[in-house]
């Protein structure tokens, strides 16, 4: 398992980030190391970095050494963005770096440091077209992608804490300074035609961002795991903005889901991406929590393959599930036959009718279905509901991984309103009773292949008064098949309200 080590040297903050390869191939984060640098404010008026501030940045970077030395760490990344990009001494920094640490720094451009955003969201969230911003310390990249390609990119030289350096004299902005930042704010992003009016979706990248989707989690009380790709609309920023600007800066440090060190400079943040919401016209925020550390390693993954971008998120997510969990995929392909069989077989009846996106639902959740008796067979719903739950799948956002949790971890009526307990607000009656739809065929489908020998060749149904009979044609003893469904049928006789009576026969 190769270890890769990188070093995002921001303007506000410094890290340093070690990703591990698993055997499917994604990228586990086993060490994360942060250190509150500020280098920006170490930055003169003549856009050069004191030698207090180098001392800062040779700092924290021996601090980082230690860390590497002890992973045995030879090739570690070492970028760094606006501040030093934008000093004039950069060559000497850079000199600097090399005689006194381990590192060779690289310095990115304004168009690498987009692309790099860009390539993080396109590599891990299903979005096809969007706007993204990056705000950092002290820049702000801006980039549009359509059909996930990067199609304009812009990089403001202004960020959080060079907003705050601006404009606002105290620890927190008086309404005047809030005014004033504002106006500069939507002056500069309307010198950029391609964003006005798109209303297409906003993605923020970086820890500003991340930690206004903490601070609406935490007022909301979420109970979902995770904040990579979390939703939120324009509305919701408002009332973060207007809570924040109400509070003294003693309450902000104290504000849940905020980081002591970002309460300073997170009005800034947050009113830049009201307004860019407000000039793209758009009602949806999307966090993504891969960022520009992210997009570098996904081009040094992907340049072996001559393309930069993986051809569908969610399948790549899925392929890591199934080798993280010794998924049998044969077995799960002749299961999702079955299912789409019955489903065929049901709709010809009238009994149901599932949508294109619940149909997928439904694939998806064949894919996994069970998935926790990885863990433990006898508790495999248990498990298969958490990990789903709580682990990130890039390309879903948090209520699609939520419905694909619930249907895959299907049990029993109880078990499902058991976990949909916490959530149960977020569906109607109707959906509730759906979902258990799913989950009940998920289950029966399963057990037509019960021990994983795709024996069933052939299913065909029929229908009178007295209920459902459905005959299964198979190529070999289907005992511990029929009894496996006999068992389970229940299920869906519950949710269908009918009888279902199946027969076993030797298929031709």
């Amino acid at each position: 398992m190769e270890k890769y080590g990188i070093i995002d040297i921001g303007s506000n903050t410094m890290r340093l980030v070690i990703f591990q390869q698993d055997r499917s191939g994604r990228l586990k984060e086993i060490e994360n190391v942060k250190v509150v640098a500020r280098l920006r404010e170490y930055l003169t008026e003549d856009y050069i970095l004191t030698n207090r501030g180098v001392d800062v940045l040779l700092s924290a970077l021996n601090s980082f050494q230690k860390v590497t030395r002890h992973h045995k760490l030879d090739e570690i990344k070492c970028v760094a963005t606006a501040t030093i990009r934008q000093a004039v001494n950069q060559k000497e920094i850079i000199t600097s770096v090399e005689n006194k640490t381990d590192f060779s720094m690289r310095v990115l451009s304004e168009y690498e440091e987009a692309y790099y955003g860009y390539l993080a969201v396109a590599n891990s969230t299903a979005l096809e077209t969007g706007i993204t911003v990056d705000i950092g310390g002290g820049s702000t990249e801006v980039t549009y992608f359509e059909n996930r390609e990067l199609k304009e990119y812009h990089s403001f030289p202004f960020g959080a804490v060079s907003l705050k350096k601006q404009f606002i004299s105290g620890d927190v902005p008086s309404e005047n300074e809030i005014v004033k930042l504002r106006d500069f704010i939507a002056g500069s992003f309307k010198s950029l035609p391609w964003i006005q009016g798109k209303k297409v979706n906003l993605v923020g990248i970086g820890g500003s961002a991340r930690n206004m989707v903490q601070i609406d989690q935490a007022a909301r009380q979420y109970p979902f795991a995770g904040v990579h790709q979390y939703k939120m609309n324009r509305e919701n920023i408002y009332h973060i903005k207007r809570f924040l600007a109400s509070l003294s800066f003693q309450d902000l440090q104290r504000v849940e889901g905020l980081s002591k060190d970002r309460a300073d400079i997170i009005i800034p943040a947050v009113e830049v991406f009201h307004t860019l919401a407000e000039l793209i016209n758009t009602d949806t925020f999307i966090l993504s929590r891969k960022g520009l550390r992210d997009g570098i390693f996904y081009e040094e993954l992907t340049k072996n393959f001559g393309v930069s971008k993986f051809p569908n998120v969610v399948e790549e997510s899925f392929y890591e599930l199934a080798t993280d969990y010794d998924i049998n995929l044969n077995h799960v392909y002749h299961v999702t036959k079955i299912l789409t069989d019955l489903i065929s077989l049901l709709g010809r009846e009238g009994v149901l009718s599932f949508s294109k996106e619940e149909m997928v639902l439904l694939k998806r959740g064949a894919f996994v279905y069970n998935l926790g008796q990885y863990i433990d067979s006898e508790s495999s719903s248990q498990h298969t509901f958490y990990l789903l739950a709580n682990r990130t799948i890039d390309g879903l956002l948090h209520m699609q991984r939520l419905k694909l949790a619930l249907v895959a971890s299907y049990r029993s009526k109880a078990s499902f309103r058991q976990y949909i307990g916490p959530y149960e607000s977020w569906f109607s009656k109707e959906e509730q009773k759906n979902l258990r739809l799913m989950g009940a065929l998920l289950k029966f489908a399963y057990s037509l292949n019960a021990t994983k020998r795709n024996i069933v060749k052939e299913i065909s149904l029929a229908k009178d008064e007295e209920g459902y009979y459905l005959t299964v044609a198979c190529s070999d003893d289907w005992q511990p098949e029929q009894y496996q469904v006999e068992k389970e049928k229940k299920h869906l006789e519950k949710t269908l309200k009918s009888s279902i009576n199946v027969n076993f026969v030797k298929a031709k």
